[in-house]
Parts: structure tokens; sequence; C-alpha cells
């Protein structure tokens, strides 16, 4: 393997620009002179060198000469220039949900807990954007990044062509397209990197190996969750978890939320002796009907807690809450936190952590965070903690399981670039259903997983279409913290419910076989639809539907007559793709039908059994009892049967193997033992190949290959060959 130089001098202003390859395509430029803590330093996972080696070579995707360094403003800031072209589409900047492609908007990227307005500001602000010609850019720094794209116009490129009269000219426009890229840098500068691709999926690729691989989850993370209304005591948790097992819902994860703790706002982070009287006891009857539990936590420790006074001379200047700030740049504070949490929880098998409010904002209406201007021990001034904080507490609670060989997976609400390796989902206290749709579909442009926990719905309408996106999400949650929800809150719908959940649990070893592929080659297991279809295919797509050129069909009915009329160009961020083989397209509340862009091949309604043509629109009308789900034909989809919960480590089950369609195909099937991290060192992680081929007679075979008889945790294979449906295989 070859070895890549990543030292070098720093660039100053009006100098030219030096760029080092750091790993196979990825290249680093210092500009000025940056210090302190950054999200890649913090994070301090090591690139997986040997798998960026496998990618496709690559040369810079990007003439040097074209990447230049500029001072303007008062300040004479650093200004990071790059070229645009006239088409080219940016994405990325972290975890928006107003809108997908950024080309023509400036991204200020500052964490905000309460992001509603359409400025970047957001839960976990990504300085990088991506490219679809193929590139990406990442500013690695704990400072706020303003990120011009395409927005900002020098008098020598304006094109007179753009200059209209507002009054008369229906094509006039706010924002004139621009030829550059202009990225204000932190005065003291930072590290830039370049990524190649030579696709979008690529240059994502890269960057996520760079930042050491995606996370792998346990299998139970991947299971449905429940999260019990606040003041639940033990006995009132227990009863209402068992009433999935009754019920025939799955249910993996049970979470407690503030009350668990015997003081919060500011919190303690130790159990209440009247709620849970022996923590011990709660969590092995728990794990015995099959549930782990997870505990929110928030940063400010209360003068309750009994880390109060070791962590007090650790901490920042300002108070939230009436809690202390520790500072966790503090190696000494990371140890008197992880102490605490291994004998007081880790250590009595709690399985994670739903880390809140480590995201505030000091400009919001409800200014509860410490300022910008505080200041603790390590250096870290309030703004680069604010921007780092979700980070600090991601990499605390998954060393602290580490250490111990065990795998969690958990919730937090803030986070930042380099956090993919990192097991932690992000969410939102705001409740847009077609805001989260998109989520699902930006966060994997940045290494960022995202889930639309269920809260709370209008009517029953609104409910089973926030289920079924839940259900094919990274992390599926129902969290009754406020109103005391469950599956079965609306009656009339409690059954597509409950089948939806027991689908979540049946395509268990599909989803964990796309974690473990995000893993190893770095390619998000849900994903936008850019990944999937080139500029060109998604620009003749466009074209054929603008002319009418597209099937018309219906998910469930049969047909919808009529073409399609002249219609302006859509993000496709309503839907995304599903691990490699399906394509998802939820619908929300007081929609009966939408349109779906299906790539190339033949697809066919996961539960319809409805053929269609892909590489272009179809129109579908599914009904409340059914979310659009489309499989590639060829695909083989692994299953297992819809268990109460994941099986534990040992324990095996059926595999199911379904291919759709006429033609032969294939899966890559993973498996391990779900819990540890033993597959690092010789373990039972091993991947296996489930294909359908031709045989001699022209009949298609299904054959399993990989290391033994069969995957560890399956005791036997069923294959169901030539589906078009899973209608019939319901169980």
């Amino acid at each position: 393997m070859r070895e890549y130089n990543v030292r070098g001098g720093c660039n100053s202003s009006n100098a030219a620009l030096i760029w080092e390859e750091a790993a196979p395509g990825v290249w680093r430029s210092c500009i000025g002179s940056p210090e302190g803590v950054t999200p890649l330093t913090l994070i301090g996972a090591e690139p997986d060198k040997a798998a960026l080696e496998r990618l496709e070579p690559i040369s810079p995707p990007l003439r040097w000469s074209d990447i230049t360094l500029e001072e303007g403003g008062r300040n004479n800031d650093k200004l990071l220039v790059l070229p645009l072209d006239g088409k080219e589409k940016l994405y990325g900047t972290g975890l928006q949900m107003l809108r997908s492609n950024q080309r023509g908007r400036t991204r200020y990227l500052r964490v905000n807990s309460d992001p509603k307005q359409d400025t970047g500001e957001t839960h976990a602000p990504v300085p990088y954007f991506v490219s679809d010609k193929g590139y990406s850019v990442l500013v690695d720094t704990s400072s706020i990044v303003t990120m011009h794209l395409g927005s900002t116009l020098r008098a020598a490129d304006t094109d007179a062509v753009w200059i209209r009269d507002r009054n008369l000219d229906p094509e006039w426009k706010a924002t004139i397209p621009s030829p550059r890229v202009e990225i204000k840098l932190p005065r003291e500068g930072a590290f830039v990197y370049l990524f190649g691709g030579p696709t979008l999926r690529d240059t994502v690729a890269r960057y996520n190996l760079y930042c050491g691989g995606g996370a792998l989850p346990p299998k139970w993370g991947l299971g449905f969750w429940h999260r019990v209304p606040t003041l639940y005591n033990a006995e009132e948790a227990l009863r209402e978890a068992l009433e999935y097992r009754e019920r025939g819902v799955p249910c993996d994860v049970i979470g407690l939320e503030p009350g668990w703790h015997s003081r919060s706002y500011p919190v303690t982070c130790e159990w209440d002796g009247e709620r849970f009287p022996d923590p011990q006891l709660f969590v092995r009857r728990m794990g015995e009907a099959g549930f782990r539990v997870n505990l929110w936590e928030h940063p400010y420790v209360s003068p309750s807690s009994g880390m109060y006074a070791k962590l007090l001379p650790l901490s920042g200047s300002h108070t939230v809450w009436g809690g202390i700030v520790p500072d966790y740049a503090l190696p000494e504070a990371r140890e008197v936190y992880k102490e605490q949490h291994l004998r007081e929880h880790v250590s009595l098998g709690v399985a994670g952590y739903k880390l809140d409010e480590c995201d505030g904002s000091e400009l919001t209406n409800n200014a509860w965070m410490f300022p910008s201007h505080a200041r603790f021990p390590s250096g870290l001034d309030g703004e680069s903690m604010r921007q780092l904080y979700g980070l600090m507490f991601q990499k605390m609670t998954y060393d602290l399981y580490r250490g111990e060989n065990r795998r969690t997976y958990g919730l937090v609400r803030a986070s930042g670039a380099g956090a993919s390796s990192m097991p932690y989902v992000l969410y939102s206290d705001l409740y847009d259903h077609k805001q989260f749709i998109r989520a699902i579909s930006n966060a994997s442009y940045c290494g960022l997983l995202w889930t639309p926990e269920v809260r709370k719905a209008r009517n029953a309408e609104d409910w089973v279409r926030r289920m079924q996106t839940v259900c094919f999400s990274p992390l599926a949650m129902l969290n009754a913290w406020g109103d005391g929800t469950k599956p079965w809150s609306f009656p009339e719908v409690a059954e597509v419910v409950r089948h939806y959940i027991q689908l979540r649990m049946r395509l268990l070893p599909y989803l964990y076989s796309a974690f473990a592929e995000y893993r190893e080659k770095g390619l998000p297991p849900i994903r936008a639809m850019s990944f999937e279809l080139s500029p060109a295919q998604l620009a003749d797509i466009e074209a054929r539907s603008a002319a009418g050129e597209h099937e018309a069909s219906v998910d469930t009915l049969d047909t919808v007559a009529g073409a399609y009329g002249k219609r302006k160009a859509l993000e496709w961020d309503d839907q995304y793709m599903y691990g490699n083989d399906m394509v998802v397209a939820p619908l929300v509340e007081g929609e009966t039908e939408r349109d779906v862009l299906l790539p190339e091949g033949v697809w066919y309604g996961l539960e319809s059994g409805i053929r269609h043509i892909g590489g272009g629109i179809v129109r579908v009308v599914p009904g409340i009892e059914r979310i659009p789900v489309f499989v590639r034909e060829g695909a083989v989809i692994p299953m297992m049967p819809p268990l109460p919960h994941v099986p534990a480590n040992g324990a095996k089950t059926e595999l199911h193997l379904f291919h759709f369609g006429e033609v032969p195909g294939m899966c890559m099937l993973y498996d391990d033992d779900g819990e540890t991290f033993d597959y690092e060192h010789g373990g039972d992680g091993n991947w296996w190949r489930a294909s359908v081929e031709l045989d001699k007679t022209g009949k298609l075979r299904g054959r399993l290959e990989g290391e033994g008889e069969l995957p560890p945790s399956y005791s036997s294979v069923v294959w169901h060959l030539r589906q078009t449906s899973l209608l019939e295989h319901t169980e």
C-alpha cells in the first residue's frame, strides 16, 4: 500500500495553494494557521486506506490552478474559491431539511436547535458540499463556515442575458447564475479536503471511508423502538413493553425519557430511587423479555449529581438551566463522565443513550444555550464548543461501549463533520413530515443518519403515513414521551401499522447487510436518488417527462388515464434508495397518489406485484394501507420471520431469500454475531453470495455461497423464486 504525505507548509492569502494527497483520491491543503480541536481530530477515526485503495483510481477532479485563495471583507477574510459550470448541482452541507440542491444558496453553517429558516443553520452543520460532477469539498474546522454555493456574482462574471425587468419578464430570477463557489474560512485558517469521484456516489464513499467508514449498528438497533412517557416508573415501563408482546408487535428497545433521573433540567445521570428503586433488576427484567434499555440525557450537570464536584473545575464559564457545562475536550472530564456511566448504566446492561439538547442556539426566541463568548478550560470558546458538543458526546459514549466490546446504537440531536463511523441517528423537535422525508435523503450526502421519529398525529391517516415512513428509515421509533401514543392508538389502522413494523423486522437481514456495506465501502445504506442516477439520466428523464412519454400506472388499482403535461424540474428528495435494490416513495397526510422516479430496468411493487418499466416516472395510487416500495428485477432480498425481537447472539432463525422477477440476479448478505466488535479481529463476520442463475435446463436455481454451510445466525434457508410481491408471504 502506498504511503500518503499529509505534511507540509500552510498557505497564506494570495499564494498558490499547496495540495497533498492524504489518501487515495483525497487531497488536503492547509490554509492559514489552523489551531485547536476540529471535527476530524476529535473523532480521531483512522481513514480506511485499504478500502480507499480498492476504489477506482482517480486524478484530481479540478485543475489546481482553478482553486484560488482570495481576501475580502474588513478583516481580510480568507475566501476559498472554486469554479462551477452552468448546470452543476451542489448537495450536502449537513442535515438540510428545507431543500436538497444547494446551488445558488448561501449556507451559514451554525448549529441550531430550531432550524426553521432556509439559512443553512441546522442540527448538524457540515461544511462539506458534494457536486453532481463527482467531487466534494470539506472544511475541517470547529468554527462557523459560510459557503456561498453559486450565490455571489462578481462584476466580471455578470452576463447581460440575466439582467431582466422584474416588472415585465416572468423569467426574472432573484439569484443570477454564478460560476463560482466562495467559502469564507475561519480567520485563523483551516484544513481543506478535496475528494475525487468519478461519480457522486464515489466521492461520498471516499469521504465516509476517509472518516473511518460507516457505522455498523448492533442488529437489535435496527428493530423497532418505543420511548415511554417522561415520568413512567419501572413497573409502568415494563408493562408498556410487554403490551407489545401481547399484541404481536415487534419491539427491541425501550427508551426512558427524563424521569429516570433523580433530577433533570439540569440532569444528575443518576437513577431516581422512587421510580427505579432497583435499576439492575429493571434492566434484567427488560432483557429477559427481549428488550434493550436506552437512556435519555443532556449535557448539563445538576449540583445534585455525584459528578458535579469533579466536573465543576472542568466546566465552562456559563451554566444552562443552572447546570454546569463540562468541557469534554479535556481528557480528565471525559474520564469522570465515562467512569460514572460505566458504573451506573453500562455495567447494568443499559444499551445506549439518547443525547438531547447538545445543539442550542443563543439567537432563537428560546435562548437557553450558553453564549458564543463563553470560555472553557481547554481554550475553546462557546461557538466552537456548540459546534463540537454533539460530536463529543457521540465519541465519548461510542468509546465507552467499544471498551466493553459491545456495540451501541443511539440518538443525538447535534452532529457534524467526520461522524460517519459514529452509531448515532439524528432527530428533531420539529415535526413536518415532508421535511423529515427530505432529511432521510439529504443526510446521505454527509455521513449522517436521520430518523423521522413518530410522536403524535392529527388523525389516522397522518399516523399511518408517518409510521410507514419511519419503518423504512435508519432507526424506526415511536416516541411517546409527551402524549403516551402507541402503535395501536388509532384502532382503524392498527393492523396496517403492525404489518409495517413486522415488515421492518422481516427486512432486517437486508438492512443489516446495507449497513455492513456502509462500513466497508462507505456507501450510505439509505441514500438520495442522485446516488443512483447520473445528471445526464436525470436530465433525460425530466425531458421525457415534460413530453408526456412516461408510464402511468397504479399500485393496487390498475391504471391512471392521462399523460403528463409540462412539469417543472424536481429534486426527487421525497423518495430514496433503501439499500441497493429498493426504492421507497412515502406519502404524507392528504396525498392519495404521487409520481415516483424509477432507475433503469424493471421494477416490481414490493407488495402490489405490479411490474413497472424504469428509466422514467410512474404514477402510483397506493391507498392508505400501502407505502410505495419497489424492488429491482433480479434482486435477491434476504429476509427473516417477523419475530417479537431480534434474536440474541447465538440464537438462530430461518433465512428467506426472495428473488424478484424472471431474470438471474444476486445479493451479498452479511452476517456476524450482531453485538460485538469481534468481526474486526477474525470473528464470524463474513459475506455470503446469494445468487439465482439459470441451470442447464433453463430453470432458475438459487445458490448460497460463503464460509460454512449457513451464516451463523440462521438455522435453514428457504428460497422464493420468481416473486413479484410479498403479499402471499405475509407470515
